[in-house]
C-alpha cells in the first residue's frame, strides 16, 4: 500500500505542476483573473495532497494500518472532487460545479484526520 499512495502522490504532483505551468502560460490569456484564480487554487490543493500523499505512504510503511489507507484514499477522492471541481469549473464556467468541491474539501479533511489515527497506531 506505501508503494501505491507514494505513486500516486508522485502522479498526482507532476500533474499539478503540468496544471498550474497550464494556467500561467495557455490560460492567462483566455481565462478571466477570477477563473485564473479558480483554476489555480485547484493546482495548488492538488500539490498539498500529493505530498500528503508522500505522508500517507510513509505512515502506511511505518504500520499505520487501515487509518493510513483511508487517509490515502481520502485525498486521492479529495483531490478529484476538489482540484477536479475546480479545474472544470475554471475550464467551462459552469459555477454550479462549484457545489462539488465542498465535497473534496471534506474528503481532505477526513483524509488528514485519518493520517494522524494511522500516526498514533504506527
Amino acid at each position: 500500500m506505501d508503494r501505491t499512495f507514494l505513486a500516486l502522490g508522485a502522479i498526482s504532483a507532476a500533474i499539478s505542476v503540468a496544471a498550474g505551468a497550464f494556467g500561467a502560460h495557455a490560460l492567462k490569456a483566455r481565462l478571466s483573473p477570477d477563473l485564473l484564480a479558480v483554476f489555480e487554487t485547484g493546482a495548488r490543493y492538488q500539490m498539498y495532497h500529493a505530498l500528503g500523499l508522500g505522508l500517507v505512504a510513509w505512515a502506511a510503511a511505518r504500520g499505520g494500518g487501515a487509518a493510513a489507507g483511508w487517509a490515502g484514499w481520502l485525498l486521492v477522492l479529495g483531490t478529484l472532487l476538489f482540484s477536479g471541481s475546480l479545474y472544470a469549473l475554471a475550464l467551462t464556467g459552469v459555477r454550479a460545479l462549484g457545489a462539488v468541491t465542498p465535497l473534496g474539501g471534506v474528503a481532505f479533511i477526513a483524509g488528514w484526520i485519518a493520517l494522524a489515527v494511522a500516526a498514533l497506531r504506527g
